[in-house]
């Protein structure tokens, strides 16, 4: 019975999708080129892999509407990470542990075993004892229609962590056995409990991988553990941690004893619309990151779930990310290089001056769609301030500055579409540097900014109109010298 009940529940969602994707997928604000659901709700990004030649997309999902409910995962493959073929709905609510109509099947992640398509997931419930969180397994021989595990759940939180933080596992292979990252809390305190076992049906805990005494929140969402040459990534995005987003840390690892020590800490994103991301390893070899293009601290403020809730649609995802170690044991993050394929109308210019207060149009592609990359050169430059204006219309403008005298990017949007708002900030590293390198992305509905080599991030979303097309630099307090600037309009 409860097999059939999950079946009927993703042919009616699948039923109401192909219902409603065809007038939403017209909306005005759309993305043109970033990942979205065909409809509805979309947040966390679920089970990234790399199956049977093709990679896999699985979301956090409510496809009855375009605000968070009752989450399903939903499916999608693709041979580039950017052109998408949706597949039915993976999971939908239908047993006793993951059937809280405010909560459904939460996040998680995926793995290969003896060729099968293995999930590992977050089911909310409530019995009796108010938002429980509990570890399920699924599974799929096709990668595409997936069965609950009969025994499940798998993992219950332990007696000392509340049964409403205990969520979000990342699951890995090593030498034959399993390992799993959990999320969860401790005295409101955040921490990542580490399991292991023999067949991903049965989990012993292992150790307490890491965890807070107050500097880093009281919960770490969707944390992530991954290896990048030498050193050990733990990757989370800190409830209660201020303005920080994403973040991570860079240490050692000890399967001996199951724990993690770090040495270098950095943010992930400075954006404000950055969360939730999950990374895995393409068959280049290749650590790949995709974030959730979104954060929970805007939306209670503004008593809505945003500008595009009324077009039938919430949430996509930021450009898939490259993740690499850099000699000082910081990461970087850049755009994967399929992006590449994209290009179309290029525009080249070797270098560009650009006077103190004046302003030099710039003119890429159509002006909403868009990469835009140079290089400052420091040697030659002496401004105290370097801003690209982006989106600018009549009123509208979202200003990108790298200021040269106080070493600190920031993305100014309280201008950029009447609801937006905010300005982020991080620190950038000018010391003993000749040039400073900047990688920008407009889509429809985001900005991604990448500065030196993507040691800083920004991603912020901007709902700002097709008309709202202009571009262009301009400085202050002094002159800036752009080297090696290419435009390209981007065109899926």
């Amino acid at each position: 019975m409860s097999l059939q009940l999950m079946q009927q529940s993703v042919q009616n969602a699948q039923r109401h999708i192909d219902a409603q994707a065809p007038a939403v997928s017209k909306s005005a604000m759309r993305q043109r080129y970033h990942f979205m659901a065909q409809c509805g709700w979309i947040n966390d990004p679920n089970g990234l892999i790399y199956f049977r030649g093709q990679y896999h997309f699985f979301y956090q999902y409510n496809p009855y509407g375009s605000f968070w409910s009752e989450m399903y995962w939903g499916h999608a493959v693709s041979d580039d990470l950017l052109h998408w073929k949706y597949l039915p709905v993976a999971l939908a609510p239908s047993e006793s542990y993951d059937d809280h109509p405010q909560g459904g099947c939460f996040s998680g992640s995926a793995i290969e075993k003896d060729g099968r398509l293995y999930v590992i997931y977050t089911g909310t419930a409530n019995h009796g004892n108010g938002f429980e969180q509990t570890q399920n397994v699924a599974w799929s021989d096709d990668g595409i229609t997936f069965t609950k595990y009969e025994g499940n759940p798998v993992l219950e939180a332990p007696e000392v962590v509340p049964h409403d933080f205990f969520r979000d596992p990342k699951v890995w292979e090593h030498n034959g056995e399993y390992y799993l990252v959990c999320g969860a809390q401790k005295d409101g305190k955040a921490q990542a409990l580490l399991y292991c076992s023999k067949d991903l049906l049965h989990w012993e805990f292992f150790n307490t991988l890491f965890e807070s005494r107050g500097e880093w929140g009281y919960m770490w969402e969707c944390p992530d553990f991954f290896k990048v040459k030498d050193k050990w990534v733990f990757l989370c995005s800190p409830m209660g941690a201020g303005e920080r987003t994403t973040v991570y840390f860079v240490g050692d690892f000890d399967y001996e004893t199951g724990t993690f020590t770090y040495t270098v800490t950095g943010e992930a994103d400075w954006g404000f619309d950055f969360y939730a991301p999950q990374t895995f390893e393409d068959c280049n070899g290749r650590r790949l990151m995709v974030g959730w293009a979104n954060c929970w601290d805007w939306m209670p403020f503004w008593k809505d779930w945003g500008p595009t809730c009324k077009e039938g649609w919430c949430g996509s995802f930021a450009l898939p990310r490259e993740v690499t170690l850099a000699e000082d044991n910081t990461l970087r993050f850049t755009p994967i290089k399929e992006v590449q394929s994209l290009r179309t109308s290029p525009r080249k210019e070797a270098e560009i001056s650009i006077a103190q207060g004046d302003f030099r149009s710039f003119p890429v592609g159509d002006g909403v769609a868009f990469e835009l990359k140079f290089d400052i050169d420091l040697r030659a430059s002496n401004a105290d301030t370097f801003t690209v204006v982006l989106r600018k219309g009549a009123e509208e403008h979202t200003d990108c500055t790298i200021d040269l005298r106080r070493a600190e990017v920031r993305i100014d949007r309280n201008h950029a579409d009447h609801w937006s708002r905010g300005i982020s900030r991080s620190a950038l590293r000018l010391k003993n540097k000749e040039h400073i390198d900047v990688d920008i992305f407009s889509d429809q509905s985001s900005l991604e900014v990448f500065v030196d080599g993507g040691s800083v991030v920004h991603s912020l979303n901007v709902f700002a109109s097709s008309s709202d097309n202009g571009l262009g630099f301009q400085c202050n307090g002094g002159n800036v010298q752009l080297n090696d600037i290419e435009g390209y309009g981007l065109n899926m």
